[in-house]
């Protein structure tokens, strides 16, 4: 009798401990599949953030075996550092030029593009098909279109009469240039967001509207336009990072110019770098615009939760 009494007292502890050991087995075998990539997204991009950040605190020219340190002297010479600010000035005209064209043209082909047309399919391919073409590849379509001498659209004002432009020699209207073609190459994903949102409204609610005697603006406006107000905070603070971040049509068209009128943030914190050997004042410029970003960012997302518009 004893002895049965010893073993029922057995049998839960060996079950317990069987559990344990499927579970150890289990994490062991999960992280042994997931480390190589955890190892190596920290390899390429927290070990890079915290060496650029030791970097802002020093003067160092990317060739000296030995490194000043300075502390927050870089941080400091940004706020006195007039190109910079001008530099500040150009990336918030590109925000202000892209954001905005960015969603509303993204909402405009989702909603055209959210119907049942014979070769939807295709149409939807030919709008996202810029999306993945090479920054590279848009530079040079850029130069080839609005090039002033020889460009296309020149080519086509002149035919009706219009006066040849300067476009990406003009001060007053390379932006403008890159702004558009940013458009041309990343609406596509703003268009997708929203196409995916549409396609998740219930088709029972905007068929009541319509039943309620509701025409298409005020179903849009009243239905379709509050269900879509989360993923509209997502993409503008997508497109917003996005556009801080202008680079690659910048070093691929202009270089900075005319006259420094497309030189961004990250294109001065490039040349710095790399152009100046100015690694540790670089890397301050990159720090600095990330916590701007990040500040603002957050700023986003706590407005959105207090206004019950929550994206993330």
């Amino acid at each position: 009798m004893a002895e049965t009494l010893t073993d029922e007292r057995r049998a839960p502890q060996t079950g317990r401990a069987a559990r344990r050991r499927r579970l150890l087995r289990d994490n062991v075998e999960g992280w042994g599949f997931v480390a190589p990539a955890t190892i190596l997204i920290l390899g390429l991009a927290i070990f890079p953030a915290a060496w650029a950040f030791l970097l802002s605190l020093q003067k160092w020219n990317g060739f000296s075996p030995t490194q000043k340190f300075v502390g927050v002297d870089n941080y400091a010479k940004l706020l006195s550092d007039s190109e910079l600010l001008d530099a500040v000035g150009h990336s918030l005209l590109y925000v202000v030029l892209f954001v905005p064209s960015s969603v509303l043209l993204g909402l405009f082909l989702a909603v055209a593009l959210n119907r049942r047309l014979r070769f939807i399919g295709l149409y939807r391919t030919a709008i996202f098909v810029p999306f993945v073409v090479s920054a590279a590849t848009t530079g040079v379509l850029t130069n080839y279109l609005f090039d002033p001498q020889f460009g296309i659209v020149n080519n086509v004002l002149r035919s009706i009469g219009v006066p040849q432009q300067g476009w990406l020699t003009d001060p007053a209207q390379a932006m403008i240039v890159i702004a558009i073609m940013s458009l041309w190459g990343s609406v596509a994903f703003t268009t997708v967001i929203y196409l995916a949102a549409l396609q998740d409204i219930s088709a029972e609610l905007i068929e009541a509207a319509t039943i309620d005697g509701a025409n298409r603006w005020q179903t849009f406006w009243n239905i379709v336009w509050p269900e879509l107000t989360p993923v509209t905070v997502f993409v503008t603070l997508w497109q917003f990072i996005e556009a801080l971040q202008l680079f690659d049509l910048v070093y691929t068209t202009t270089r900075g110019g005319p006259l420094g009128a497309t030189e961004t943030v990250v294109y001065y914190l490039w040349d710095a770098a790399f152009h100046k050997l100015q690694f540790g004042y670089g890397s301050a410029v990159a720090y600095a615009l990330f916590a701007l970003t990040l500040l603002i960012t957050i700023g986003i997302v706590i407005y959105s939760r207090r206004t019950k518009n929550e994206a993330f």
